[in-house]
């Protein structure tokens, strides 16, 4: 399932043309990232939690070349389920 199928069902379910529809979708994902990037987080019951975790600075090696490389520390988003999106997978 992609965006446009996501806006299709929100479109069907909650009877609103689509570009409405897109526009939430739209303003969900943005202020997830916005959250996110000032560094709290996003908790959305029966989902799960989205946070952005600091990844700390390493050596790592080029593969074609095997030359070590310095990998700088960084942010990078990280998303825990939530007990309910877990059991409805199983």
């Amino acid at each position: 399932m992609n965006k446009q199928a996501i806006v299709d069902a929100v479109a069907e379910k909650i009877g609103v043309p689509k570009t409405q529809a897109e526009q939430a979708i739209d303003t969900v994902i943005v202020s997830i990232v916005s959250t996110l990037q000032k560094g709290e987080e996003v908790s959305i019951a029966g989902l799960g939690i989205f946070s952005a975790k600091t990844r700390a600075a390493r050596q790592a090696r080029n593969p074609r070349t095997g030359e070590a490389i310095q990998v700088p520390s960084m942010r990078v988003p990280k998303f825990r389920a939530a007990k309910a999106l877990k059991d409805a997978v199983k």
